[in-house]
């Protein structure tokens, strides 16, 4: 069972899948050299950096990728550069593992190279004299990793429940959505906007609102939002600070946020989804309904006592 520290993360009902057709569908996101989600540009050359673009869905269906516009996913001729073109014949040879990293021919190896275009870096699988101030990275996508291993269990259709000894809510692979925008408010500071992050933070002054994009492909099934809170001994990469009480409130907004989201201009709360007690070493289902398919939705989780709680979001299985 993956132990990972995932703060409100959307499981869909039993057995679902994040999938178009016979695929598996995903978003990637960017380490090592450079770093950040991967957008898409109209003409589907895919981009890093560029904050502009919002990122971009993809589904990989026997080695081969596609768009969210069901576009074929290539490896361009002579650099190699990964883009998505209109009628094309999806290059093959692409995998995700067990760590949910995007691989080539087996390889996790990609480059990321300048665009001079707003920031932005192309993406290629090799590296050439053809290109310049390229970088290397992997990348990791957000669903779709083919499970370590064969036992798992379903999270209850219940509201705020907890498990002890570790995160009995199982997530199990591909039927679940990790934030794509976390965004702290800060009440001392009301009109400042932090813009995204990759952590999330709870204080007197401070709550943090996340985005999740819900595939339509999840309509007709079941969600529910959960609250993964390992022990830090059970941690491989990500880390997390907490003291107080524990009593955050979960809440359902209107709408989503953005990167310039502040305290005075946040979304306002449509949904008041309770006070949960946490602590580490526990999992809990904040809330169990209806998959709102197609939508961007956010949740906001603030403090409700004493807590002082800041934690990287990460997925990795602890060791």
């Amino acid at each position: 069972m993956k132990s990972f520290f995932e703060i409100a993360a959307f499981a869909a009902g039993t057995q679902a899948l994040v999938t178009r057709g016979g695929s598996c569908c995903f978003h990637l996101t960017a380490s090592g050299g450079s770093s950040g989600s991967v957008g898409q540009l109209s003409d589907g050359q895919n981009r890093i950096g560029d904050n502009s673009l919002s990122p971009a869905e993809f589904c990989i269906d026997s080695g081969s990728i596609t768009d969210g516009n069901g576009r074929g996913c290539i490896l361009t001729p002579p650099t190699t550069q990964f883009q998505c073109d209109e009628g094309a014949t999806p290059t093959p040879g692409f995998s995700i593992n067990s760590q949910g990293m995007l691989e080539f021919q087996g390889s996790t190896n990609f480059v990321a190279c300048e665009t001079g275009q707003n920031g932005g870096l192309n993406i290629y699988t090799t590296e050439s004299s053809d290109l310049s101030q390229c970088k290397s990275i992997q990348l990791t996508a957000d669903s779709c990793a083919p499970p370590a291993q064969t036992t798992t269990t379903q999270p209850p259709a219940a509201t705020t429940s907890a498990t002890n000894n570790g995160c009995g809510t199982t997530l199990t692979s591909n039927n679940f959505e990790f934030p794509h925008l976390i965004i702290p408010i800060d009440s001392s500071s009301p009109d400042t906007a932090a813009g995204t992050q990759f952590n999330g933070k709870v204080t007197s002054t401070v709550s943090s609102i996340f985005n999740f994009d819900i595939p339509q492909s999840d309509s007709g099934k079941t969600c529910s939002l959960v609250f993964l809170f390992p022990n830090q001994a059970d941690l491989q990469t990500s880390s997390f600070t907490f003291s107080g009480d524990g009593k955050i409130d979960f809440a359902a907004l209107s709408s989503a946020a953005t990167s310039s989201t502040t305290f005075n201009n946040a979304p306002s709360v449509s949904q008041d989804l309770g006070t949960i007690t946490v602590s580490p070493g526990n999992s809990y289902v904040v809330s169990t309904f209806s998959c709102p398919a197609g939508q961007t939705v956010a949740y906001e989780m603030k403090n409700a006592g004493s807590t002082n709680l800041e934690f990287f979001e990460d997925f990795n299985p602890s060791p």
